[in-house]
């Protein structure tokens, strides 16, 4: 027999400095456990591997922040992580850590052997410093204006607006994270990756090899890159946290993160194979391997470029075969931030929701960023469960498993004739692993769930066809064939289903009593065999496999998200401080009368800006006013105001201002006019009143 091909699975190394959230699973960890569970139903050998990256940035932010070491902060991370992990059932192989002794080895072994083979340059350069910190200022250490997109808080190593890598040396207006001073230059000694020596090697290999089975994101984010022409990388920091350089001269320096973490699903299928009595080197260095990464977009370049460039450096390694790279999901209209709290935890919904992993491993899928960015929204998540799971998948089940108990308790009827109806539905039926499988060959998840649910729906349309509760009464061996047929469909849904709903796949082969033994189906066997459940096998009792998910249930989450919204109103509120003292005379100068506005129109191609006609009482003038957001032109009409008439006059898009209006904010933060009549309660706003 033909060993079957192997396939090295990776995920991407999650940062442990909080934990997983929907984005990271959407992006990541649900397409790669599908895939990793198909290919171990279909036969294959696989090797599942993921872990914590221990070593970047964000960790010793954190671990600053909160005054503890990182290493604290990367072992109460860690073990959320890994146990968010297994309670969703991401099967991996081995989820490891960055900061173990395998690991350590792994990548100064793979750092000498470069070096050694002379495959870096060294070069003394000068990078960002803050004096006051006492510190080199790398990757998340600075935070400036983006050189590409103009993202006024890009990071030192990336912006994550427009995905491009860079150098901390390239923001424009850079300022230290730590401190917030500007910082300096200093001259400092690293060693470098020299990708344009690698460059026509990358052009072949990506451009060339792979322009048609590479997805168009992947590969035109990787042309772009290439396109500008590919410069040296700097592959060490100067860190206190992380791999200590391993050769002379690197004394108070690490390996840059991302130079470390991809060396990680190295060093954790060694781990892995260590524990099992396998030999780890096949899974990287057999070309009968298969090597695929799992990412999202912010990590493209760094798996199509920069860790290719460093196997091919190497000279042992295979390269990888397909980088699934997904877009990013956003959460109920706004981006997911960590930062912000704007997220949906997996531990918490682990708490919130503990028996429906399936549900949201389903609504993430049928939802899944593959070609571009998505949006969550708890109420699609609602309709996900009830509209589909429930009324279709589990309907089904349903229905097959309380009339198999009511007509011939609970064992599977003999079939008497066939119809071309029964034909024709298990012969569809046949189909389905190849139609599933297809879908997830090309990486479209989202369309293999959909084919998955297609193939409920054929048993729905088929028993409401066929309606057996109805022929019982008129021709009962023709409703052990349907019944028969029936339960052939619920089988192969509780086989095709494991990658996509592991969980209910349990349940239903509990249910349908086929958890062990020869009536257990492979996915192939879904296509080959033409009994599935044979007559006289005995199924269990009914037990619904999905349930409702209630509004309250859903305004529960929307209540928390709002109250994160208002938390980071409320935080986000720039207090400004207090101007400088003015004598009494100068305020006697303001000269500040009440006003009605008689007419008003919206400034053309101004978002803010109405221009507006108040009667002052001297006088009738032209003011205008940035209202235009929380007020629109007709509602203002006949509206009394509080004007600061003696102001120099100042034209704004043409138009000149002869004034300024007066507003405060209410209790809700809503702009209100300042004025005599006003019931409104007011309150002290930063800079007293809001003048527009």
């Amino acid at each position: 027999m033909k060993q079957p091909k192997r396939y090295t699975i990776t995920a991407a190394l999650p940062y442990t400095n909080g934990p997983i959230h929907i984005g990271h699973l959407a992006g990541v960890y649900v397409p790669a456990d599908i895939y990793a569970r198909y290919k171990r139903l279909t036969g294959h050998d696989v090797a599942f591997i993921c872990g914590s990256d221990e070593h970047g940035v964000p960790i010793t932010i954190k671990a600053k922040k909160e005054g503890v070491s990182p290493q604290d902060i990367v072992d109460k991370y860690h073990a959320i992580i890994k146990q968010s992990f297994e309670d969703f059932g991401i099967t991996f192989d081995n989820y490891s850590r960055t900061t173990a002794k395998t690991h350590h080895e792994t990548a100064s072994a793979f750092f000498k052997t470069l070096h050694g083979k002379g495959e870096f340059i060294e070069e003394v350069s000068e990078q960002l410093y803050d004096a006051e910190a006492n510190q080199f200022l790398a990757d998340r250490f600075v935070i400036g204006t983006c050189p590409k997109c103009g993202n006024e808080e890009s990071y030192g190593d990336q912006c994550e607006k427009c995905g491009t890598s860079h150098n901390a040396t390239d923001l424009i207006n850079p300022k230290s994270a730590i401190t917030g001073n500007t910082p300096s230059l200093k001259e400092t000694k690293h060693w470098f990756l020299p990708l344009d020596k690698h460059e026509d090697f990358l052009k072949q290999w990506i451009l060339k090899d792979h322009k048609s089975d590479w997805k168009s994101n992947v590969y035109g984010q990787c042309k772009s890159w290439i396109d500008d022409g590919l410069r040296p990388r700097a592959v060490t920091r100067d860190l206190d946290w992380g791999i200590p350089v391993p050769v002379d001269g690197g004394e108070g320096k690490v390996l840059y993160v991302w130079f470390d973490a991809p060396i990680g699903y190295i060093s954790a299928t060694k781990e892995w194979a260590a524990r099992e009595g396998k030999d780890w080197e096949p899974y990287w260095k057999n070309k009968d391997t298969k090597l695929l990464h799992f990412i999202g977009k912010d990590n493209i370049v760094f798996h199509c470029i920069i860790f290719p460039a460093m196997l091919k450096a190497e000279g042992s390694y295979i390269l990888p075969d397909n980088v699934p790279a997904n877009e990013f999901l956003n959460l109920e209209g706004n981006k997911l931030s960590t930062s912000k709290n704007w997220a949906v935890w997996l531990p918490e919904y682990l708490k919130d929701f503990p028996d429906k992993q399936d549900v949201l491993r389903y609504a993430l899928t049928a939802n899944a960023p593959e070609s571009k960015d998505n949006d969550f929204t708890w109420k699609d998540f609602q309709a996900r469960n009830n509209n589909e799971l429930v009324a279709i998948f589990g309907n089904f089940i349903n229905r097959v498993v309380v009339l198999t108990n009511k007509y011939y308790d609970g064992v599977v009827p003999e079939p008497s004739n066939f119809y071309e109806i029964d034909n024709e539905t298990l012969k569809t039926l046949k189909t389905y692993p190849e139609v599933i499988s297809n879908s997830l060959e090309r990486y479209r998840f989202r369309e293999a769930g959909q084919e998955l649910m297609n193939l409920a729906r054929l048993g729905n349309k088929y028993l409401a066809d066929e309606e057996p509760w109805k022929v019982i009464k008129q021709d009962e061996s023709r409703t052990q064939t349907i019944m028969f047929v029936a339960l052939q469909i619920a089988s192969a849904l509780a086989t095709l289903s494991e990658p996509f709903l592991p969980f209910s796949s349990i349940k239903l082969k509990t249910i349908l009593n086929i958890t062990q033994g020869e009536i257990v189906t492979t996915w192939e066997e879904v296509s080959t065999k033409n009994t599935l459940l044979p007559a006289g096998h005995k199924i269990g009792k009914a037990e619904l496999l999905f349930s409702k998910i209630e509004d309250q249930d859903i305004q529960t989450q929307l209540d928390k998200l709002q109250a994160t919204k208002k938390a980071n109103e409320t935080e986000n509120k720039a207090i400004e401080p207090q101007k400088e003292t003015i004598n009494f005379e100068d305020f006697t100068k303001l000269d500040i009368r009440v006003g009605t506005i008689i007419e008003a129109e919206k400034m053309p191609k101004a978002k803010k800006l109405l221009v507006l006609k108040v009667d002052t009482g001297i006088d009738t003038r032209t003011i205008v006013s940035g209202i235009a957001e929380s007020f629109s032109a007709e509602e203002v009409i006949g509206k009394q105001v509080t004007v600061l008439v003696n102001l120099a006059p100042r034209k704004l898009r043409g138009i000149e201002s002869e004034g300024m209006i007066l507003m405060t904010e209410a209790e809700d933060g809503k702009l209100v006019f300042v004025n005599p009549d006003t019931t409104t309660t007011l309150k002290t706003v930063s800079n007293g009143l809001h003048i527009s």
